[in-house]
């Protein structure tokens, strides 16, 4: 059973325009002397955490907080998908609050994706790959960015990307389905699929096919293998088809779209094409519309040790559905690379009763202290989710 727990929390955080920035970039930095005590007006007391966890803001007001990356030196670096900005997030005197917040640019076309590698910050838009060499040590004067690739497909629709290193050293890249459901290969072989390259762009190639519109994915810790969410259609009903967790083995792989949906649905418009046996199936088919994003996998030392055998799942939630759906941290148990149960972590975000949120759980990451970070692009916060005995 899960328990509401209280939360009060004071918070700093300060504000300072940027003067005399170039016209393609803002920098907005902190200034300590503007200091205010704070308490969240998010209304956390809401949430349902299983006995022993708590959760408190780590920042606030990062507008549509999306995908995190944390640098070498400490950085925390935050992509968006609506606001065209990217954030770095600074916590200053190792408190796990963070003092400082700046704006690095607010003219990107969608910058959703970032990860960080060497020293060097990747920022994935819609159809330009950058890198920010050396970027913690110019935070305050931020250089233009070498453009790794800038010929991805220009499509908005699921334009918007989720990148990351795998233990390959390759950076994997995904390219969504230019619509609900339609076959579009003729045009760019790339679209539904998830491709990946050198971290310099050299020997890009596609590595899975058939995905819709991943926007989360990572690497199973001991197995090496790619794990990754995947949004499933819309406009069949309320129930189907389910959002899908999946696994990939190897390179080349199909997982289905737009032919088949959770591995047992077959698409009226293209299903017929190809039967459901011939690609790969979920390995856990999710709640139908729940829209899963950040999938990730625990090793750290704080939380018991039963949630090594979990793959976190951030369930953004629905807007296809009769009634909402979604808007939690899901857990996904996992025997043998097989999925034997699919729960709850947290909830609360929705209102199931009046049918209104407060937040949408987006990224996850982990902290050196085995903490867990959660980024909400509706609340404009990051949480850290820590657990007492």
């Amino acid at each position: 059973m899960f328990r509401k727990i209280p939360f009060v929390i004071i918070f700093s955080i300060f504000i300072i325009s940027c003067k005399g920035k170039k016209d393609q970039q803002e920098n907005h930095e902190v200034n300590a002397e503007q200091a205010v005590a704070h308490e969240t007006t998010l209304p956390l007391a809401n949430l349902n955490l299983p006995p022993g966890f708590k959760i408190e803001v780590f920042a606030e007001g990062l507008d549509g907080a999306r995908s995190m990356a944390m640098g070498d030196n400490g950085t925390l670096f935050v992509g968006t998908r609506n606001e065209n900005t990217i954030y770095a997030v600074q916590d200053l005197d190792n408190d796990y609050y963070a003092e400082k917040v700046m704006v690095l640019d607010t003219t990107l076309e969608v910058p959703n994706g970032v990860a960080f590698k060497d020293g060097a910050l990747y920022v994935a838009e819609v159809s330009r790959l950058l890198r920010y060499p050396n970027i913690e040590a110019q935070l305050s004067n931020l250089q233009e960015p070498e453009v790794i690739y800038d010929d991805y497909p220009t499509e908005f629709h699921h334009g918007w990307k989720y990148i990351a290193f795998g233990p390959d050293e390759k950076l994997y890249v995904p390219v969504g389905a230019p619509c609900n459901i339609c076959e579009r290969s003729s045009e760019d072989e790339r679209f539904a699929t998830i491709t990946r390259m050198n971290p310099d762009g050299s020997d890009r190639e596609i590595y899975a096919k058939g995905v819709r519109n991943t926007v989360g994915f990572t690497w199973h810790p001991e197995t090496g293998d790619l794990w990754f969410t995947d949004n499933g259609r819309d406009m069949l009903g309320d129930d189907i088809p389910p959002c899908e967790l999946n696994r990939a083995t190897e390179a080349g792989q199909h997982f289905g779209y737009p032919y088949c949906h959770g591995g047992i649905v077959k698409d009226p418009e293209f299903g017929d094409q190809f039967p459901c046996s011939d690609f790969v199936a979920p390995v856990q088919p999710m709640g139908a519309h729940v829209a899963p994003l950040a999938v990730k996998f625990y090793r750290g030392s704080m939380f018991p040790e039963k949630y090594r055998d979990y793959a976190f799942v951030a369930e953004h939630g629905s807007w296809n559905r009769s009634s909402k759906v979604g808007y939690r941290i899901s857990l996904v148990k996992l025997e043998d690379n097989k999925a034997v149960s699919y729960e709850t972590f947290i909830d609360g975000w929705l209102d199931e009763e009046k049918q209104e949120a407060f937040g949408r759980p987006v990224d996850m990451l982990f902290l050196n202290d085995g903490s867990m970070l959660i980024s909400d692009d509706f609340g404009d916060a990051i949480y850290r989710i820590t657990y007492t005995n």
